[in-house]
């Protein structure tokens, strides 16, 4: 029970500390008092209840996970645990995603972001019938957490962290598409298909013409479809894709903003300049020099 009581001890610290990664690294019987109170996630967050139940809030709404089922917590998410059963046994692992954005690919973020902007999205809490898969993710993860001077666990750390976010992607995504093949569905199935097409080619084309010719739709269908599923038209995806790259190079690379800028294919620097502070609110070099 000590050691118990010390895991959950160093995950409290953990989370209000910030830490990139904060594991339960086993069973907990009860959740560590910070979320017991409304918390702001800063990451994303897996709990696996193994045993019992427990009732919280996420975003306001109330939702009940019992044994067996996984809660899948969104990034900027506020949550809150409201009651316990007394037989409660979870495994709870909450991650930030920055540090491994610069590898994770487009496609991972837009359909996590699409799991979280549809209001068709399902209930944040199932049984998806992989959580001995995910247990063993988590499993592996707290190995690689443990310290050790091996250069290689950093970068065992993030692949496996991409692995996991991977799975949950596509948990979401069978979940979405599988919920009903009626008009909806196959609305979801064209969309899915678009964020594919712009994962491909984001970095040369940027017009809803051309997605909508890849698809055979009319460019004011497609961007229809888009902003009924996820909030944004097909232009704002292909831009919100092109800013993430961008925020990747700015943070993880040495190239100038010009360089930069013929990545993209930009005709010039001041043109890039003018299209990311318009998306960021800020140019490229104030962006590199608030880092």
């Amino acid at each position: 029970m000590g050691i118990g009581r010390d895991r959950l001890l160093q995950f409290e610290r953990d989370l209000l500390n910030g830490k990139n990664i904060c594991s339960s690294r086993g069973i907990f019987v009860t959740f560590p008092s910070p979320l017991q109170a409304p918390f702001r996630m800063k990451g994303l967050g897996v709990i696996v209840c193994g045993q019992g139940e427990f009732l919280f809030l996420l975003n306001q709404k109330k939702h009940l996970a019992k044994a067996g089922e996984s809660l899948f917590i969104p990034e900027d998410g506020e949550f809150q645990i409201l009651e316990e059963s007394r037989d409660l046994e979870i495994q709870m692992l909450f991650y930030q995603i920055d540090p491994i954005r610069d590898i994770m690919g487009n496609l991972v973020v837009s359909m996590y972001m699409y799991s979280r902007l549809t209001s068709e999205a399902p209930s944040c809490v199932w049984n998806t019938g992989e959580e001995e898969d995910i247990l063993k993710y988590m499993s592996l993860l707290d190995s690689a957490l443990q310290p050790e001077e091996n250069s290689f666990k950093f970068y065992e750390q993030k692949l496996l962290l991409l692995a996991l976010t991977y799975r949950i992607c596509s948990i979401y995504n069978r979940k979405l598409v599988g919920e009903r093949r009626d008009a909806g569905g196959r609305k979801r199935e064209t969309f899915i298909r678009l964020i594919q097409l712009i994962e491909q080619h984001y970095m040369q084309e940027r017009g809803v013409e051309f997605y909508a010719d890849k698809l055979c739709l009319s460019p004011k269908y497609l961007s229809a479809i888009s902003k009924s599923i996820c909030g944004y038209t097909v232009q704002e995806l292909v831009f919100k894709a092109i800013i993430r790259k961008c925020i990747s190079l700015l943070k993880n690379t040495q190239k100038n903003i010009q360089e930069i800028s013929n990545d993209f294919g930009f005709p010039n620097a001041s043109y890039f300049g003018t299209f990311f502070k318009k998306q960021m609110g800020m140019s490229p070099q104030q962006y590199r020099k608030s880092l």
